[in-house]
């Protein structure tokens, strides 16, 4: 029976493994440039801020400079619930600062929606939403790419997100890795094949009369995938601009990274017991191939729970007790195909960094340590389980100031 039940599992987690290699070869392929359109969308740009005086003036500049008709666009920053002196400076900017004090539900998630029913009382109504975090910088053609999608029709859009520091640290450089493994590699290969995309906390982008027909409703942990899942139970797939390009700031140490992944996680678990099983019995009666994929990303954090404890489990069994006390599936494989499948998991990452004409010397360097980065997310998901209930917002500090030109440069 044990025999069996391994097997089973190490049979299953082979599957979903080969599923997203095969899905991820149609992200090689960038398709022709998409038709152009005169601007003529407005924007209402969000800047979630927690006590962000360090960084948020570098963004607030950025906007300044956004290729678009600066009539067609207004930024609104939310300063929630701030202690610091992050409300002056974005007024020192000419921007709105929007401030909220609700000290019991705290996160970006309720901001977001109490911002938007603010959004919706002023004067002036705007076409679209655009969302970005106070760390961010924007591509100066971020809001023309968005313009060219919602003339196209799109109702839900992510960006590219990219990272602003990817050689400050080898953690930075291991976000950096995935990050760019993700846009070209996962979202790409969704978006070349017409299927649905997930959201990534920022960079995203959402058509007001959707907003207002559906509402928000995202206020867990991870409020960009629950948007994602309540899209799509209602058949609407949010796409991917590749052109879209927003630069997020990661978190420089071990630890701080850890306590973020873990928010993610925890909240990762909610969703996948809120949108499982619901979005996989609509994969079923819909034959939808969109929504079967959505309902397995649902219910990855599972996956790599199962990952970790089988590995666990025969680790100490032939570490501990002599094992192995039990068949795997590799028992009937030859030995190069574990070799082959333990490569290619390293391997994709650094595919996704050729593809992308990624020229940073010291993340080619850090590589080394990348492993260790993947490696981790085994016990922060084991944790985030049985913390899974706890919904207090971590807040990730950001202070490392870098502007658009610096980053465009070290890019070449």
């Amino acid at each position: 029976m044990l025999d069996a039940i391994i097997i089973v599992l190490q049979v299953f987690l082979a599957a979903i493994g080969v599923y997203q290699f095969v899905f991820s070869l149609f992200g090689m392929y960038k398709k022709k440039k998409k038709q152009q359109f005169a601007p003529s969308k407005s924007f209402a740009v969000l800047v979630a801020a927690h006590n962000e005086e360090q960084v948020v003036g570098a963004l607030m500049e950025n906007l300044k400079l956004l290729n678009y008709p600066k009539d067609l666009y207004d930024v609104f920053v939310i300063c929630d619930n701030c202690t610091d002196g992050t409300a002056s400076i974005v007024k020192s900017h000419g921007w709105n600062a929007c401030e909220r004090t609700n000290p019991t539900l705290r996160g970006k998630g309720y901001a977001i929606e109490w911002m938007l029913k603010e959004l919706w009382k002023l004067p002036r109504q705007y076409d679209a939403v655009v969302m970005f975090d106070a760390d961010n910088l924007a591509h100066p053609d971020f809001l023309n790419e968005m313009n060219n999608d919602l003339c196209t029709g799109a109702r839900v859009i992510q960006g590219y997100i990219d990272t602003k520091n990817p050689e400050d640290s080898w953690v930075t450089a291991a976000y950096g890795v995935s990050y760019w493994y993700v846009n070209r590699l996962w979202q790409l290969p969704r978006h070349n094949l017409g299927m649905a995309n997930f959201l990534g906390g920022t960079g995203m982008c959402f058509e007001t009369e959707l907003l207002k027909e559906i509402g928000w409703g995202a206020t867990s942990l991870v409020e960009d995938l629950e948007f994602t899942m309540r899209c799509a139970s209602q058949n609407i797939y949010p796409k991917f601009n590749y052109d879209a390009k927003v630069f997020d700031e990661k978190p420089l140490t071990f630890k701080a990274s850890a306590r973020q992944r873990l928010r993610w996680m925890q909240g990762h678990f909610t969703v996948a017991r809120r949108y499982f099983l619901p979005m996989l019995w609509k994969s079923i009666k819909e034959r939808s191939i969109a929504k079967l994929d959505l309902a397995l990303y649902a219910v990855n954090v599972y996956i790599v729970l199962i990952t970790f404890l089988l590995t666990a489990f025969i680790w100490v069994d032939q570490s501990l007790f002599n094992g192995p006390h039990f068949t795997t599936m590799y028992s009937y494989l030859p030995f190069w195909v574990s070799v082959v499948a333990i490569v290619m998991n390293v391997f994709i990452f650094v595919m996704a960094m050729a593809l992308e004409k990624i020229t940073y010397k010291k993340v080619y360097l850090y590589l080394v340590l990348f492993p260790i980065y993947l490696i981790s997310w085994w016990p922060i998901t084991f944790y985030a389980f049985f913390t899974q209930n706890n919904k207090q917002w971590s807040h990730t500090e950001h202070t490392r100031v870098v502007r658009l030109e610096e980053v465009q440069s070290k890019q070449g």
